[in-house]
């Protein structure tokens, strides 16, 4: 505990409901264990560009049910240099930072890594995206959030779908990963899901379609993640109006909308568990870890884990996809 007297914090990649609440809990947890809190603003470039200021507990009071991220965030090409990297080390030894904490996703803690093993700089993780494509972590922080604003529009866009009879095709982000489609569809009484991890849910759908067009054309929900192989919803509907032309379909694309947004009860704690216990683990030694909650346990995994190892989906959700089906 000596060894550290001051932390460095910051936001990386895309924002996520819940990181003002995982700083909150990480200044406040350092500030009872008498450890200065630095934030770093813009992620990496920040360290780059020396954008630094003291955060104390009254600065980050008000800050638990905000979205985005107080800290700002950005993606550093600039720090994916040796050069940007040497000037970021030479920045935060100058200010006097002897740790850091760092909240992202993947390409977080790639950076996080290789700053490690070239400066031997103490980093932790906080798991800090909507995707909920980390290992060593049942959630991570937005995931919740962005299922339910999926949710919540599925449950309007259904309004319209049945007052039409047509067939809304909603596009949800996810680019190499399906949970947020998943969660939504089943939550949302999707009556199909298209996956990044699957490659035959295509052909599964059309049989459904080709199935369903037999009868009375009813209102229908298709959730597409937007990494799909098929390309994404729009693509989607080509191949549905092509196929079967009876079906009147829409396409809506929430795009960012799933980022924004006050994080949800479960977002809150988990953001302030693993804000406080990435502070501990600093402090117990336990450098170049996310820290993660696996049934509800907290949970230390490398760097290299978290973002390299398999985390499949839920086969159980995967199954009601398919079986919940009117």
């Amino acid at each position: 505990m000596s060894e550290i007297k001051n932390i460095g914090i910051f936001t990386s990649g895309g924002d996520a409901p819940g990181m003002n609440a995982c700083i909150r809990a990480a200044v406040r947890t350092a500030h009872q264990c008498k450890i200065e809190v630095t934030g770093i603003y813009e992620g990496y470039d920040g360290l780059i560009n020396a954008k630094f200021n003291k955060l104390s507990p009254i600065d980050v009071s008000g800050i638990i049910h905000t979205g985005g991220t107080i800290l700002k965030s950005s993606r550093s090409e600039a720090f994916m240099t040796p050069e940007g990297r040497k000037k970021a080390y030479e920045n935060m030894k100058a200010q006097g930072i002897d740790a850091l904490i760092a909240i992202g996703g993947d390409g977080t803690f790639k950076g996080a890594e290789v700053f490690n093993q070239e400066f031997d700089v103490p980093i932790v993780g906080c798991p800090g995206t909507i995707d909920n494509n980390l290992f060593g972590t049942d959630y991570t922080i937005g995931f919740d959030t962005a299922c339910n604003t999926a949710v919540e529009a599925i449950d309007k866009i259904r309004d319209t779908a049945t007052s039409h009879n047509r067939m809304f095709l909603v596009e949800v982000m996810g680019k190499d990963a399906g949970y947020i489609a998943l969660h939504a569809c089943v939550a949302g009484g999707g009556e199909a899901v298209l996956l990044p991890e699957q490659l035959d849910d295509l052909p599964r759908l059309m049989r459904f379609l080709k199935e369903k067009s037999r009868g009375k054309i009813f209102a229908n929900i298709i959730v597409v993640a937007e990494g799909d192989e098929t390309g994404g919803a729009t693509e989607v509907e080509k191949l549905i109006n092509m196929g079967y032309p009876e079906y009147e379909t829409k396409v809506t694309v929430l795009g960012h909308l799933q980022r924004g947004g006050s994080p949800t009860c479960k977002d809150r704690l988990l953001s302030g568990k693993l804000g406080m216990f990435a502070v501990d683990a600093l402090l117990q030694g336990k450098f170049n870890v996310m820290v993660g909650e696996v049934h509800q346990k907290v949970k230390f995994t490398p760097f290299h884990e978290a973002g390299n190892k398999e985390k499949p989906l839920d086969p159980d959700l995967v199954r009601m996809s398919e079986t919940l089906v009117i």
